[in-house]
Parts: structure tokens; sequence; C-alpha cells
């Protein structure tokens, strides 16, 4: 037997070739996992700042960084939930590609899919909109936001804002499908 010809025949029996296949990630679930990751790299910054680290708390502005260098206990306490938040969220973006809990419903990962979807992506126009209107000359900018934290939000933090949900909305979408052929599939059977 040839090396060309095993190769071939070791794919067909399920050999390495084969199982490399089915290994890999399939088409579809890099967003899920790319909502996972970025749901627990935006976690560990948030853990990192209620725990007390500052790198980076200058780029959100005087509305954030004045009670986290304060260390004000309802901020710090904010800071703990968001975090513990966006854990649940790479949690939700496992789900949505590993199909599990096997025993949480369909609609109820479609619900909460599409509402980290809808909420993400809502968010991060708001802000870019609200940006932008401002770099325009059209809105004041909020003393909160401050000019300096201005450029840090339009070429930081509302793209990272706009990655999670477009990455949240893919998830819920291949999920969608995934999940539909395979209600369909066991109607039919």
């Amino acid at each position: 037997m040839t090396p060309s010809t095993a190769a071939s025949t070791e794919g067909r029996r399920g050999g390495p070739a084969a199982s490399a296949g089915r290994a890999g990630v399939r088409p579809g679930t890099w967003a899920g996992y790319g909502a996972c990751v970025w749901s627990l790299l935006f976690a560990a910054l948030s853990f990192y700042w209620a725990a007390g680290g500052l790198v980076g708390a200058g780029t959100i502005g005087p509305a954030v960084e004045g009670p986290a260098l304060a260390r004000e206990p309802a901020f710090v306490a904010v800071l703990w939930a968001t975090a513990v938040l966006k854990l649940i969220a790479a949690l939700l973006a496992l789900a949505l590609v590993r199909q599990i809990p096997r025993w949480a419903p369909r609609w109820l990962l479609l619900l909460a899919g599409w509402g980290a979807a809808g909420l993400l992506s809502l968010y991060a126009l708001a802000n870019l909109a609200q940006h932008l209107l401002i770099v325009a000359g059209v809105v004041e900018v909020p003393a909160g936001l401050g000019r300096a934290a201005l450029p840090w939000h339009l070429l930081l933090w509302d793209p990272i804002w706009l990655a999670g949900g477009l990455l949240f909305t893919l998830a819920a979408i291949r999920y969608s499908r995934l999940t539909s052929r395979t209600a369909q599939h066991k109607l039919m059977n």
C-alpha cells in the first residue's frame, strides 16, 4: 500500500485523518468561542479593577475613574457584580456552542443568547452614536465622560463593545439554526 493510498483509506476507516476533521472547530462555532473569550477578558479586567487595579481606569472617564480611585464601596461592589455577570456571559457563550446544559430548554438559551446580543449591540451602538455626535459638535461632552476619555471610547471601548455584540449575535444565530434543524429532525423521526 502506498503512502497516498494509506492516507485515503485511513480517513475512510476513521483513523487519525478522519478524527482530526471531527476534533476541529465546527464551522460557525468560532463566534461562540470568541464571545466566550471576549467575556472572559472583560471579566478579568473588571476583577482587576474591583481588586484595586488602576491601569486603564483613566480611559473610561471621570464618572468611573473618580469612584474607582476613591474605592467607594458601592462602586467596588458594582465592579464585582459586573465581573460575575461577564463570567456568566462566558458560560452562556459556551452553552450556545456546546449546547449544554442539556436540561436547559432551547427557548431559555435562545432568550439569553439573543438578550445578550441585543443588549451588547444596543449599548455599543448608542455609545458610538453619542461619541460620534460629540466629535461632530452636535452634542456637548458629558462631564462624566470628559474630553480626554473621548478618543479612548471611540478607538477602544466602542469597538470592543461592538465586537461583543457581534460575537453574541453570530453565536445566537448559529445556535438558533443548529437547534432548529435538530428539532425538525426529531419531529420527522
